[in-house]
């Protein structure tokens, strides 16, 4: 028998724990019989069906998601086709909870493993093998004995929740994961009830044993994993079993590994903060679901938050300046019209989060949602991701704008590549956002939702967006867009804005400048092997009439000129967001 697990994921950098974690679990007895494909959804269909019928397998497990539903949609009436003989068995979240209506759809399926599936999918190996040994007597599979399943005649008894710390570690060897984000699991379940998510259904929260997940995490540490993200839900829901481990990576900080949470924000204690303050930059970094700020809305999808609490928090953290924080806003929530979703935004916008994502709701199967769907008018997508189209707050039109406000602030603040500039033309609209809505406009003016400029040009663009909303200004904006520009990268092909490099007085104060650094060897460290000629290639060195480095005196003096030169130093760079290193000269 050979059973093979396949997974689609969205994209080549992600993995699929849920199939290792059920190889792992069967045990090193099944070791030969399980064979694992991962693919990705954009792969093509028929790319993926032949190599599922090179493998030959007698039984394929497919592990289902919003992500990958509808290629396995089109995939399944394909495999019987190649494979008659093949068992087809489905799992994940995307199948568990309409099981009974998904194996009417696809009769090709033999079943569908319900909820979590390590002991259930033990349970349905020994079957096939009890079979294979018994096929001699004419006996047939009795799959309506295993917990956990939904059959084509209906459920089994519910399978029992897992004792996650029996769960056996997925990354014995990395090699399958390399250039892979590695997803580790500390804990299952989650103790809040938000409307909008499927781990509100299990409610309750299981740890997996300090001491176990410590020597998981030492071996990601001794072998220098680039990042390890947290996939627990509210990674700081127990404060013991969190404070355990934001000490353990701390004290053990191999000064390279990065480590991915989810948390809860406003029920931060005092001592996690400091703790958190004390970390190396880029150690760690916080994924904090705020989703709105309206307290009706917020009472409507059973969430608890404080909202003011939070900001005091996150101020908190960022005062540490040693931790991304990477804040969440969901469009299309109960309550949520878009006056009161700008509001939000604002004011999240104004906690000034490393990065802002501005989601869209997802209707779940299986979420209270989707039972309170149609009493809160939201209407979504019949296919996956079963994203929001309108509601009774939010209209079609409200939504298609909002996608476009989406992109500017993936393009413009989620970039990271406008830390400057940004901030001073805010000054020049009522708000942040409508600072996004007026630069949504202007592109789609430009039609540059059709032809997006290449990253290069847009700061290109954005010159002349605050030069029509704040033409007074222009030169600033030059000098804060060649900073950026430099923050970012030693460009050799300076874009027309910038001012001129080659004049005699700049090359002059310039040489003389790298001269005396390779004499004295004062401001560039690590370049002790380089002659000056070999430092001004390396490094840079640009002439500003503007405080560009200090935005926030550049704005308290209406744009005030004071003269200075900055070198970029693009061996040392921030690690929090990748910034070279600014001397003023």
């Amino acid at each position: 028998m050979k059973f093979l697990l396949a997974a689609i994921n969205a994209k080549y950098i992600h993995s699929n724990p849920a199939v290792y974690s059920l190889r792992a679990y069967a045990g090193a007895e099944w070791a030969d019989s399980i064979d694992l494909a991962e693919y990705t959804i954009n792969q093509q269909l028929q790319e993926i069906l032949a190599d599922l019928y090179k493998r030959k397998p007698t039984v394929i497990g497919i592990s289902c998601y919003i992500w990958n539903w509808k290629m396995i949609q089109e995939l399944l009436p394909e495999i019987p086709k190649v494979l008659p003989e093949t068992d087809i068995w489905l799992g994940g979240p995307e199948v568990t909870y309409d099981a009974e209506k998904t194996l009417k759809d696809y009769p090709m399926l033999t079943g569908i493993m319900v909820g979590e599936g390590e002991e259930t999918f033990k349970d349905l190996l020994q079957c096939y093998r009890e079979s294979e040994q018994n096929s001699l007597f004419g006996e047939t599979k009795v799959f309506s004995e295993i917990p956990g399943l939904c059959l084509p005649e209906g459920y089994t008894e519910p399978r029992p929740l897992t004792d996650i710390s029996e769960l056996p570690f997925l990354y014995e060897d990395l090699e399958p994961f390399e250039n892979k984000i590695i997803y580790y699991e500390s804990s299952r379940g989650c103790p809040y009830r938000c409307s909008y998510c499927l781990s509100s259904i299990d409610k309750k929260v299981r740890l997996r044993d300090i001491e176990v997940v410590k020597k998981e995490l030492q071996f990601f540490l001794d072998r220098k994993v680039k990042q390890v993200k947290f996939v627990d839900r509210t990674f700081n829901c127990d404060h013991g079993h969190a404070m355990e481990i934001w000490k353990y990576i701390s004290e053990h900080d191999n000064g390279v590994t990065n480590f991915h949470f989810e948390i809860s924000a406003d029920i931060l204690r005092p001592e996690e903060i400091e703790l958190l303050n004390s970390f190396r930059p880029g150690l760690a970094q916080l994924e904090i679901g705020v989703q709105s700020t309206n307290e009706e809305t917020i009472r409507a999808i059973n969430r608890v938050m404080n909202v003011e609490r939070l900001e005091k928090i996150v101020a908190a953290v960022r005062a540490g300046n040693n931790i991304h924080q990477h804040l969440d806003l969901i469009a299309g929530l109960p309550y949520e019209d878009y006056e009161s979703f700008k509001n939000s935004f604002n004011r999240v916008y104004g906690m000034k989060p490393d990065q802002l994502q501005l989601g869209f709701l997802k209707v779940l199967k299986g979420s209270e949602m989707a039972q309170r769907a149609e009493e809160f008018g939201i209407c979504y997508g019949e296919q996956p991701p079963y994203e929001v189209l309108y509601t009774k707050w939010l209209s079609y039109d409200d939504v298609l704008f909002l996608k476009k406000v989406e992109e500017m602030v993936e393009l413009y603040y989620n970039s990271n590549q406008f830390t400057h500039v940004l901030p001073f033309l805010e000054q020049a609209f009522d708000s942040p956002f409508a600072m996004f809505e007026e630069l949504a406009k202007y592109y789609e003016e430009q039609g540059y939702f059709i032809q997006s400029p290449a990253r290069s040009y847009r700061y290109q663009v954005l010159l002349h967006f605050a030069e029509k909303f704040d033409g007074q200004h222009r030169e600033v904006y030059k000098e804060l867009l060649t900073y950026d520009l430099y923050l970012r990268e030693n460009v050799k092909s300076r874009p027309d804005f910038c001012r001129d490099l080659t004049t005699e007085d700049y090359r002059s104060f310039a040489g003389a400048f790298y001269q005396k650094e390779e004499k004295e060897r004062t401001m560039l460290p690590g370049y002790e092997q380089y002659h000056w000629k070999q430092l001004w290639k390396m490094t840079h060195l640009e002439p500003f009439d503007y405080p560009v480095w200090d935005v926030e005196k550049l704005i308290g003096t209406g744009g005030k000129k004071e003269q200075g030169h900055v070198l970029f130093d693009y061996q040392q760079r921030n690690p929090l967001n990748y910034e070279a290193k600014t001397i003023r000269i």
